[in-house]
């Protein structure tokens, strides 16, 4: 058995564990969308979920009311969590272990659902992985960029799906509005509003930029997702307000430069009591033919030439996690890449990064610049010789993830315009 992490409760074992075979059950060779597919002949995919805390039991619920899944097992350095919440999913008998190796030598699973803190999602993940089986994680995809990278070299060398669950890309009204932002011609800004004012507790009190790492990663991956192209700077500040009950800081603002000039902006708090924001911050977008609108909680609406916008309507794509479960058994059931893949993900995590080191600087931040870092960072690090091995052969590391994500032309692949990288500077 593999030692345990010593981190939150919430977590899971262990150390990466040595090249293994593929998972079992009945599986195919990686399809068109470069991983590995699982045909279970229509049945449920068996499912272990590393991390029993809080939101490992709203995973569990997520869990039984899918017909896509079917949970086997749950692992938590915290038996006790574990067995809690194996009586949460109504399966009190269902098998429970500190250590993740262990547990699936005993139940033979699908795929692993890491539903644990940060700073376990490399191992966990990475382990899931050697020991051949697809990983559905919690945001963010690692605690670092230079983690996020070993993990996705490590999802290419096992050739597994490790999908990120950026759960708030998941929803239909946020699908509404890129729909209302096609129709505005050439969009210029991009603008979220987000004030909130939660008492967590645990460990979210005591994170180091928690509105930047832990919130403010959604509305930075749904701007990628309305905006359709890559960021290239990143200038922010961050500060924690006198009555703030959060360690770390609690608010921000940022200004992002994207491909094409295009910029977003961003206000948050995580401290702010009083005619708050819905949880998905308030939108607008605004383009040569008018301005999109959206809530965060009520339909989108545009106004173009002076007249409402009506676009066509699009298919459901689910709500947060459920939508992210259910993409994620659909993806290993066809091979269609799903919103989340590691390669397309990594790039949220680079704008967060990016954010905190400027907010540390004072200055603007070249996304290059982090991803290069990074990279030598992961290069350096890196204990897996096949990971390492392919983290080197990169040379570009953009290139890497556009081409991984799939349908980027490799023209523009390499690097940022360098027009635009000398704007940013």
């Amino acid at each position: 058995m593999s030692a345990p992490i010593p981190v939150d409760e919430t977590t899971a074992s262990g150390a990466p564990a040595s090249p293994a075979p593929t998972a079992p059950g009945s599986a195919s060779a990686p399809g068109a969308g470069g991983f590995r597919r699982i045909d279970r002949r229509g049945g449920a995919l068996r499912v272990v979920q590393v991390g029993a805390g809080e939101m490992g039991r709203a995973w569990l619920r997520t869990v039984a009311d899918s017909p896509d899944v079917e949970l086997v097992g749950i692992v938590d350095l915290d038996l006790d969590a574990a067995r809690a919440g194996a009586q949460h999913a109504g399966l009190p008998d269902l098998p429970v272990d500190r250590d993740l190796a262990a547990l699936v030598a005993r139940v033979s699973p699908d795929a692993v659902l890491d539903v644990t803190v940060p700073v376990a999602h490399h191992p966990v993940t990475m382990q899931a992985l050697r020991l051949g089986l697809p990983v559905l994680g919690e945001k963010p995809a690692a605690q670092s960029v230079a983690e996020a990278l070993s993990l996705t070299a490590a999802a290419e060398v096992t050739g597994e799906l490790f999908m990120v669950s950026q759960s708030r890309r998941y929803n239909d009204q946020l699908v509404a509005l890129k729909a209302h932002a096609e129709l505005l011609g050439d969009v210029g800004m991009v603008s979220t509003s987000f004030a909130k004012a939660p008492h967590f507790g645990g460990f979210r009190e005591q994170m180091d930029d928690v509105l930047l790492l832990d919130m403010a990663i959604h509305a930075f991956d749904s701007a990628r997702y309305l905006i359709g192209r890559d960021p290239v700077s990143v200038w922010c500040d961050s500060w924690n307000p006198s009555w703030s009950w959060y360690r770390g800081d609690a608010a921000a603002s940022a200004v992002i430069g994207f491909e094409g000039g295009v910029r977003y902006s961003y206000d948050g708090s995580w401290c702010s009591p009083g005619v708050e924001t819905s949880w998905n911050g308030a939108w607008r977008v605004s383009g040569s033919g008018g301005t999109a609108l959206w809530s965060g909680d009520d339909e989108p609406v545009s106004e173009i030439d002076g007249a409402p916008g009506v676009p066509e309507a699009r298919p459901t794509v689910g709500v947060e996690i459920a939508g992210s479960l259910a993409a994620f058994a659909r993806a290993l059931r066809t091979g269609e890449r799903p919103d989340g893949e590691v390669h397309g993900n990594v790039m949220s995590l680079v704008m967060v990064e990016a954010a905190i080191r400027s907010t540390r600087t004072g200055e603007r931040v070249l996304v290059d610049d982090v991803l290069e870092q990074a990279h030598r960072e992961a290069v350096s690090v890196e204990r897996d010789p096949e990971v390492k091995e392919r983290l080197e052969s990169w040379a570009s590391v953009r290139a890497a993830l556009q081409g991984g994500a799939g349908g980027v032309d490799a023209t523009r692949a390499s690097s940022a315009p360098e027009r635009e990288r000398q704007e940013a500077r």
